[in-house]
């Protein structure tokens, strides 16, 4: 299918985020194991605790990781400029991975600002698609 070539560059970056996903979690898991923690159980909110920091970095990225996926995939189903959506995809992806690594060491002004630029990517982003939707 022609159209998913245009694409290509936004289709690695939303497999990026499942890998991110996926190492988030597995860093999560390994961390409640070495304290350790009762699954299920509720962590202590304490910054002080990288048990606590990994699981809230796990918590942010679910929190905007399905609105990164609507607005690539209508973004791309409406036919939206490949190019832009693609580098917004991947501005994305790497505040994400910059702000996972600044939440694991505890960086929190940096942390703070690679948040904000991965919501100014999805402000973007969703900006592309709705273009890509109005033609």
């Amino acid at each position: 299918m022609e159209i998913f070539a245009d694409y290509h560059m936004t289709g690695i970056a939303m497999a990026a985020a499942g890998v991110l996903l996926f190492i988030q979690l597995l860093v999560a898991d390994v961390a409640g194991m070495k304290v350790p923690h009762i699954p299920g159980a509720p962590i202590e909110a304490d910054h002080n605790k990288f048990i606590f920091r990994a699981h809230r970095a796990l918590g942010n990225m679910n929190e905007s990781v399905s609105i990164f996926i609507i607005f690539t995939l209508v973004g791309i189903l409406s036919a939206a400029d490949p190019l832009w959506l693609g580098r917004l995809a991947w501005v994305y992806i790497a505040a994400r991975a910059a702000y996972m690594l600044c939440y694991w060491f505890n960086i929190k002004l940096m942390r703070s600002v690679f948040f904000g630029i991965s919501l100014v990517a999805l402000l973007g982003l969703g900006g592309i698609m709705v273009r890509g939707l109005m033609g």
